[in-house]
C-alpha cells in the first residue's frame, strides 16, 4: 500500500473517531447544556445528537422529572405555640428555560429550601394552632405560590406544595387532648341530662295518663252500679214494694257485695257483725237511714240561718 492509501485510510479513521466522539444519546425526560469553546450553545432533549468534538461539550446533563424536597423547621402561631412544621414541595426544571435553571442556580434545592422555609415563616405565624390545623391547605397553596413566582426566575416550576404536619409540643398535646376530653364530658353530661328530663316527662305523660283512664274506668264503673240499682229499684217497685221495702232490699244486696269484698281481699280483717241477720241489718239500716236524716235536717237549718 503506497503512502497516498494509508493516508487516505487515516483520514477516514479520523473522521470515523469524530463521528463517534461526536454523537450522543440524550435519554427521555432528559436535556443536555451544550458549550461552545466555553459559551451556551443550545439544549439537548431526548434522541440522537452531534456535537463538534473538541469544540462542543456537554456542560450539564439536566433531569426534567419531578423532584421532592422535605422542610422541616419550627415556628410559633398566632397563640404562642411553638410546632414544627413538615412540607414537602415537588419541583423540576422547566424544559423551555433549562439553559436559565443551569446558569442561575449553583444550588437549586438550598435556594428552594430558603425560600420554603421563609414563605413558612410568614403564613404560621398569623395563624393560631386551631385555624394552622383547618387551614393547612389554604397555607400550602399560599406558600406554593410566593415559592413558584420566586422559583420561575430561575428556570423551575413548583408544581405542588404540601403540609404534612404540623406538630406541637408533647405538653401543648396534653393540654388539647384535657381541652377536648373535657369538652366531650360536658357534651355526654348534656345528653344524659336531657335524657333523663325526656325520661321524667314521658313517665309523667305516662302517669296523668293512668290516673285518666283510671279515673273514667272508676267513673264507668260507678255510673253502671247506679243503672243498676236504678233498673233494680224499678223491678222492685214494679211488683207492688213500697219505696222503703225496695231501699231496705238494695241496701241489703249492697251490704252482701261489700261483705263478699272484704271476705275475697288479701287485707281482709276480722270484722264484728251482729248475730241476728236480717233483724240486725235492719238494725243497722235504721241506725244508717237516722245518720242521714239528722245530718240533712242539719244542713237545712244551716241553710235557713
Amino acid at each position: 500500500m503506497d503512502g497516498l492509501g494509508v493516508l487516505g485510510l487515516l483520514f477516514i479513521l479520523v473522521l470515523v473517531v469524530l463521528l463517534v466522539l461526536g454523537l450522543y444519546i440524550v435519554p427521555q425526560q432528559n436535556a443536555y447544556v451544550i458549550e461552545r469553546l466555553g459559551k451556551f450553545h443550545t439544549v439537548s432533549v431526548a434522541g440522537l445528537h452531534f456535537k463538534i468534538p473538541f469544540i462542543d461539550r456537554i456542560a450539564q446533563k439536566m433531569n426534567l422529572r419531578v423532584n421532592q424536597l422535605d422542610v422541616k423547621l419550627e415556628t410559633k402561631t398566632l397563640d404562642n405555640v411553638f410546632v414544627t412544621v413538615i412540607a414537602s414541595t415537588q419541583f423540576r426544571v422547566d424544559v423551555n428555560n433549562v439553559a436559565v435553571a443551569y446558569y442561575e442556580l449553583q444550588n437549586p434545592q438550598a435556594q428552594l429550601r430558603s425560600y420554603m422555609e421563609d414563605a413558612l415563616r410568614s403564613a404560621i405565624p398569623a395563624l393560631t394552632l386551631d385555624d394552622a390545623f383547618a387551614r393547612k391547605d389554604n397555607v400550602a397553596l399560599d406558600v406554593q405560590q410566593t415559592v413558584g413566582n420566586e422559583m420561575q426566575r430561575f428556570g423551575f416550576t413548583v408544581v405542588k406544595t404540601l403540609i404534612t404536619a404540623i406538630d406541637p409540643s408533647n405538653q401543648v398535646k396534653q393540654a388539647m387532648d384535657s381541652i377536648n376530653a373535657a369538652q366531650r364530658e360536658k357534651e355526654a353530661t348534656r345528653q344524659r341530662a336531657e335524657a333523663q328530663r325526656i325520661a321524667i316527662e314521658t313517665q309523667a305523660q305516662a302517669d296523668a295518663e293512668k290516673v285518666r283512664l283510671q279515673g273514667e274506668g272508676q267513673a264507668n264503673y260507678r255510673r253502671e252500679i247506679a243503672n243498676g240499682i236504678v233498673d233494680q229499684i224499678k223491678s222492685l217497685q214494679d211488683v207492688g214494694m213500697s219505696i222503703s221495702e225496695v231501699n231496705q232490699i238494695v241496701m241489703f244486696n249492697q251490704y252482701l257485695d261489700v261483705m263478699r269484698s272484704m271476705s275475697e281481699s288479701n287485707n281482709a280483717k276480722t270484722v264484728v257483725l251482729p248475730a241476728s241477720t236480717p233483724q240486725g241489718f235492719k238494725n243497722l239500716y235504721d241506725e244508717v237511714t237516722g245518720a242521714i236524716i239528722t245530718g240533712q235536717s242539719a244542713a237545712d237549718r244551716d241553710a235557713l240561718k
